[in-house]
Parts: structure tokens; sequence; C-alpha cells
């Protein structure tokens, strides 16, 4: 097992929030539009010793504040999936993205499916399928019609909001994003082999019932549905049972690739 001295916080993109340098699987988060890794760093400090939690930190924010942001999705994942292969021999990993970060997610896996090193699991939220993807013309609108959409979708705290020097800080990368999104168009590719799972809000308006059926068709290892009740993101309310939920699909992809149990600290 790796020596916990050689674990350090950054992996490419990633970012080891609390470390687990005993892990024998670990989850990959991928943010929403507008988010950065440490939305996640409440979900790390709670993974158990054996799971380790990596957040993917998407250019143009947080200490990748002066990175350029990709000209679409695709060159998002291109990126992303780079530093994950360039890695070296990897354990089992479960992929995870919510809204903007489910395709992101999506896109990823795809990529370490054609690299020989496929995810074990994929597990999106909030998020239409990808051929489904809606098409929107936010990202083109004025600061105040971009600002009234996030107060919508409830994607960003009211105290930011209604701070003008923090709105202008952050305008350009919510702006980026919603172009990412709004732009993005899956290319045929193979189905994944690797369950997914989709989550989403009962009373989430970004994504309806037959557009969550249509991630059956991305993959070929079956795919299960669990709603939760609340909005597109109700993972605030819900973030234990995902957190759980995330943590038991990589124990059981660790059980299937038969990795040993390390000793415990």
């Amino acid at each position: 097992m790796p020596d916990p001295a050689t674990h350090d916080r950054h992996l490419g993109a990633f970012r080891r929030l609390t470390p687990r340098p005993y892990a024998r699987a670990r989850v990959l988060l991928f943010p929403h539009g507008g988010g950065s890794a440490s939305y996640y760093r409440a979900w790390a400090a709670a993974a158990p010793w054996d799971v380790e939690f990596l957040a993917a930190q998407y250019a143009g924010r947080e200490d990748r504040y002066s990175d350029p942001i990709p000209a679409d999705l695709h060159g998002v994942a291109e990126a992303l999936a780079a530093d994950l292969t360039a890695d070296g021999p990897r354990l089992p990993t479960v992929l995870f993205g919510h809204s903007m970060g489910a395709v992101v997610a999506y896109e990823v896996a795809l990529r370490l499916a054609a690299a020989g090193e496929p995810p074990t699991r994929l597990i999106v939220s909030g998020h239409p399928a990808p051929a489904l993807t809606r098409r929107g013309r936010v990202h083109l609108g004025t600061d105040e019609e971009l600002v009234e959409e996030l107060r919508r979708t409830d994607a960003t705290h009211r105290d930011i909001l209604d701070n003008a020097e923090l709105v202008q800080a952050f305008l350009p990368v919510i702006r980026a994003d919603y172009r990412l999104s709004e732009t993005y168009r899956p290319v045929p590719s193979l189905a994944l082999r690797c369950p997914v799972e989709v989550l989403y809000g009962d009373a989430d308006p970004e994504i309806h019932d037959w557009e969550a059926e249509g991630w059956r068709e991305v993959t070929d290892g079956g795919c299960a549905l669990r709603t939760f009740e609340g909005g597109h993101f109700y993972l605030e309310e819900h973030r234990d049972a995902v957190v759980e939920l995330l943590t038991a699909q990589a124990r059981a992809a660790s059980e299937e690739a038969a990795v040993p149990w390390p000793s415990a600290p």
C-alpha cells in the first residue's frame, strides 16, 4: 500500500480534499456548472477510511483561476481523462457528477474506457441523458438575466447573489459553464459496459422522468433510477444518503476487483 507521506492534495486537475492513503477504491466527483472542487469538501471528509473521494477542479476557478477554460465540454473531459490515465495503475473507480458534472463524468468515462481503463460505475445526477441535453441561450444573456437564472435554480447562495462585487467576480466562470452545457452535443460512441445509476430530485425542473430514462441508452451494463425529495439541488438535503450510496458502490467495485483489504491505520 502507498506510504501516507506520499499522498499530496493534487492529482492533476483532481483534489484530494481529505486524503485516504489506505483506500482500496475511489470516487471521482465532478461539480455542477459554476461549482468547484471545494463543493465536495464535506463529502470527502465523510468518506470512510477505505474509500477516497477526489473532486475535479475545472479550469478557471479557485487554485486554477488563471487556467483557460476549454472551448467545449469535450475539451474539459479530454483534459480530465488525460490526468487520470497518466496516473498509472488505479484503484477501482466510481464516477459521480451532478448537473453539468453528469455529462462531464460521462464523457470522462468514455475516454477512460477507450484507454482500456473503464470506470467500475457511473452515477449521474440532475441532468438529462446526453442525447437529450437541452439547448439553451442563457450564456448569451445579460448579467442581470444570468443572475436571475441562478436565483431560479438555487445554484448559488442568495448572500452571494446579493453581493455585487462577488457576482462580478464569478459571473464570467458561470457564463462559460452555461456555454459549455448549452452547446454540448454528444458524438456517436460505443456504449459503456459499466452500470449506470441516475439520481434526481422529484421536483427538479431540469430533468423529467423520460429524460432520466434516456440514460439507459449509454450503457450495456444496466441502468437504475433513483429519485429524492427536492429540486435541482436535492443534494444539499440528502448529502449523507448520496455519500452512503457512493461508498457502497465503491466498496462493491473493490470486492468485484478483488482488491485486498489494507491494514487499518
